[in-house]
Parts: structure tokens; C-alpha cells; sequence
């Protein structure tokens, strides 16, 4: 077994399902403090952050992750029980192996190989952790970068180790991410018998106009410049409910659940103002609209930490990744805001949340070496 491999496994032991942390945040910081790397807790409700850090002032480098996993599930639907990582044909199971626990792991051992390397390099490199990730995030990166923000210790680059890659490790590197938003819109009527439309105001009814306009919008045609793409904003309904179950009786109210995911053609209060002059046109009055903001969509001009990562995949992988904001959201869309450089780059997503969550071993000690060229390439002159 291997270092990358060991700490994953160690990290992965500890069911810290959101937003336990399960001491994962303080194994990591007390093995990374023999080096002298300083921790600094903010501990916020019953959510645990950490930012480790090594070095002072600029350049800063910053990696982002989470300690913290989604429930597993029954553990009779696993092969092997999700805490207790198992490496079965060169691939290790387990719940967070991929989401995200084995590229912290990887993220560890790189920052701990550069500081061997380079005890006195210039600037700043660092690791900064939340168990917040997986569950509300509110009380997590979005609440640390806040208060960093107030301090004006903002970092210049941020890696976020989100699972990225498609089929092969590196294939896929986020430079940003599309904005996500959930809408809840309650239409109301009054209930009654289905007998006497005279008596009743059926919210469906009412409703089913916005609807079919909603389905038809196209919103935009996506980004595409300079700084790379945006795929177009898209919308699509998550869930219709109406009715108290009686094949005679009318709803008294209509809930339609919607979500977007959109490009920096637009903004929250656009779209949802955009929303609001449909349900308008559609003759919709008597309704309510829950506008639910997980981010802003973010994507970062193209800087040193692109730069970096460009070449790293190719020379340790090689492999060009292709450079895109799809996926859904991530920690990063915090950070980029503070005028920091966000790039993503992680392990294979294809088993990500699933029963029999799994990342190939290989690729843990892959993506570790291309992490660490990354900080040779930002902050020596390389090998």
C-alpha cells in the first residue's frame, strides 16, 4: 500500500456523514503540523473547517475540499460495508473513495512531498476543508469565506479536488461552474367537487399555461469566448404535486418544483424576475414563488493555476483535458467571488453518491503527482 492509498483508507473509516466530520479535519491537521503546516479551526454550529497552510503571503495556493459524505444507504446493498474500504482488483470501495476523500488524501500527500522539497518556498501553499459540503452549505466554505473575506485574506489560486473526470483521470477540468437555483412556486385555488366548475378555481388549470411555456423557453444559446464555454441555461421541472388523492375533488393549491442551471447571461434575480413576467403572461395571480439561491454561476479568467493544471495533466498523465463549467455545484463558487483563480480538477465521477462507491488505486497516487507538479510549476522553476 501506498501513502496516498493508507490516508485514504484512514479518512474513509470514519463515517462522517454530513456534517459529521468524525475527526477527519484534526487526523489531518496533526499529521501535516510535523511539517509546520499552522491550522486554523472555524468551527460554525455543528459544522467543522479547517484551513491548513504552509508559508505567508503571495503567491497563495490553496486546495478545497470536504471531509464530509452522503448517507450510504442500507449497508446490505453494498458488497463490502461502505466505512470499511475494501480493494478489491486494483480498485478501492467505499463511501467518499471518490467524493471526496481520495483526493484529499491526494491533495495531503502532494502538499506534504512539495514542503519536503521546498521547506522555504516562496508565497503560501494550503489546504482548506469543510464537512459542510455534502449537506446545507451554509455553515461551511460559504460561511468561511465570509469571514476571510472580512479579514482580507483571500487566497490568489483555489484547486478544488471535486470529482471531475469523465472516463480517465484528467479528461476534464473545471474553470468554473453554472449557477444553480431552485424555484417552488405554489399556485392556489379553491377546493371543490369536480361536478360544479362554477364553484371551483382549479390551480392546475391556472397553472398549466405557465407550464407549457416554461417547457418550450430556450433561454439562451450558452457562452463561448475567450475564457472558454458555457452551455446554454436550461430548465427543467423536478416535481408536480396537486390534489388530496379523490378522483372527484379539486386541489385547493398546485406545487411545481423547478430548477436551472444557468450561464452569466444571467443572474438570480433576472431569472427570477424572468419567471415572474411568464407567470404573468400566463395570467397567474394567485401563487407564491420560494426562490432558492445555491450560487451565482462563476468562471475564472484564465491565470496561472489554469496554466498550471493545463500542463500538469499532459506531463503526468498524458492526456489534454478538456476544459468546461459543466457538472453541477461546488464548493469553489464561494471562493471565486473574492477575486481568487478556481480551477477543479479530481477523480472520476461515475460512482459518485452510489452504492459501491469506488476510485481505481492508481488513480489516487495519479492525481496526487499531478497536484504536486502543479505547485512546482506555480512556485519553482520545475524539475
Amino acid at each position: 500500500m501506498n501513502d496516498t492509498l493508507d490516508l485514504a483508507c484512514a479518512l474513509m473509516a470514519r463515517p462522517s456523514v454530513t456534517p459529521d466530520d468524525a475527526g477527519c479535519q484534526s487526523l489531518l491537521a496533526e499529521r501535516m503540523a510535523a511539517l509546520g503546516f499552522a491550522a486554523e479551526w472555524f468551527v460554525c454550529g455543528d459544522v467543522t473547517n479547517v484551513l491548513i497552510t504552509h508559508g505567508a503571503e503571495s503567491p497563495s495556493l490553496w486546495f478545497l475540499g470536504h471531509t464530509d459524505v452522503v448517507p450510504p444507504g442500507p449497508e446490505s446493498d453494498w458488497t463490502s460495508p461502505p466505512f470499511a474500504p475494501e480493494v478489491r482488483d486494483g480498485v478501492l470501495y467505499g463511501r467518499g473513495a471518490c467524493d471526496m476523500k481520495g483526493a484529499v488524501a491526494a491533495m495531503v500527500v502532494a502538499l506534504e512531498d512539495f514542503v519536503r522539497e521546498h521547506p522555504d518556498h516562496p508565497g503560501q501553499v494550503g489546504l482548506l476543508l469543510t464537512s459542510d459540503e455534502e449537506g446545507d452549505a451554509q455553515r461551511g466554505i460559504r460561511e468561511v469565506a465570509g469571514i476571510l473575506a472580512a479579514r482580507g485574506q483571500v487566497p490568489d489560486h483555489c484547486l478544488v479536488g471535486e470529482p471531475s473526470s469523465q472516463r480517465q483521470l484528467g479528461d476534464t477540468v473545471r474553470i468554473g461552474r453554472r449557477g444553480s437555483i431552485v424555484g417552488v412556486l405554489t399556485v392556489k385555488g379553491v377546493q371543490g367537487h369536480t361536478a360544479f366548475p362554477e364553484s371551483i378555481d382549479n390551480p392546475v388549470h391556472r397553472l398549466a399555461p405557465f407550464l407549457a411555456a416554461l417547457v418550450e423557453r430556450r433561454w439562451d444559446d450558452g457562452v463561448d469566448d475567450a475564457d472558454g464555454q458555457f452551455p446554454p441555461t436550461h430548465c427543467q421541472v423536478s416535481n408536480i404535486n396537486a390534489g388530496t388523492g379523490a378522483s372527484n375533488v379539486t386541489p385547493g393549491a398546485a406545487t411545481l418544483t423547478i430548477s436551472f442551471r444557468y450561464n452569466t447571461h444571467w443572474n438570480a434575480d433576472t431569472l427570477h424576475q424572468a419567471v415572474q413576467d411568464m407567470l404573468a403572461d400566463a395570467g397567474v395571480e394567485n401563487y407564491t414563488l420560494d426562490w432558492r439561491v445555491s450560487g451565482e454561476p462563476f468562471r475564472s479568467p484564465a491565470g496561472a493555476l489554469r496554466r498550471a493544471v493545463a500542463d500538469a495533466v499532459p506531463t503526468e498523465l498524458g492526456l489534454a483535458p478538456a476544459l468546461n463549467t459543466g457538472g453541477g455545484t461546488s464548493d469553489g463558487r464561494f471562493i471565486a467571488p473574492l477575486g481568487t483563480e478556481v480551477v477543479e480538477l479530481g477523480l472520476l465521477n461515475a460512482s459518485i453518491h452510489k452504492v459501491d462507491e469506488y476510485t481505481p488505486v492508481a488513480d489516487l497516487d495519479d492525481l496526487s503527482r499531478v497536484y504536486r507538479r502543479v505547485m512546482k510549476t506555480m512556485f519553482t522553476a520545475g524539475d
